[in-house]
């Protein structure tokens, strides 16, 4: 029976230099695994006599990882971030994302490290980090 569930997704993330094999992300979010921006991949311009132009333009996919506050793979993105500030450089990421439910699996390349909660924010329970990846590309691929 084919499904939509995101519960088999499977998410691997490599930092050539900090994380060489690929590393499996889990413990993610109850309620989020990822989000990501919807691209404009045409830019417009409407001229003064009302004609419409358009072309293509490349776009940066940004995108969110949401982990439990408690998630092992927190250790990736901390060790990705403190070593960024000692070298005071940035450290390139690979991905690949696999969703068996859909028989897709999409490749990510050339990912950078945007934006970094320290630390969970601490309510009733510690609270969920989000991590913003901007990747150069993600390409759709059968399984």
């Amino acid at each position: 029976m084919a499904t939509i569930t995101s519960a088999n997704a499977i998410v691997m993330l490599s930092i050539p230099g900090l994380f060489d094999v690929p590393q499996q992300i889990q413990g993610f979010s109850a309620d989020n695994i990822y989000t990501q921006d919807t691209l404009e991949v045409t830019q417009t311009s409407m001229g003064v006599d009302g004609k419409l132009s358009g072309g293509f333009v490349f776009t940066a996919v940004s995108q969110t990882f949401t982990l439990q506050a408690d998630s092992a793979s927190n250790v990736i993105f901390d060790t990705w971030a403190q070593n960024q500030r000692l070298l005071k450089d940035v450290y390139v990421a690979q991905g690949r994302i696999t969703l068996p439910s859909i028989g897709f699996q999409y490749v990510q390349t050339k990912g950078f490290l945007i934006s970094y909660p320290p630390l969970p924010s601490a309510a009733k329970t510690l609270q969920p980090r989000a991590y913003q990846i901007q990747w150069e590309s993600v390409v759709p691929q059968p399984n």
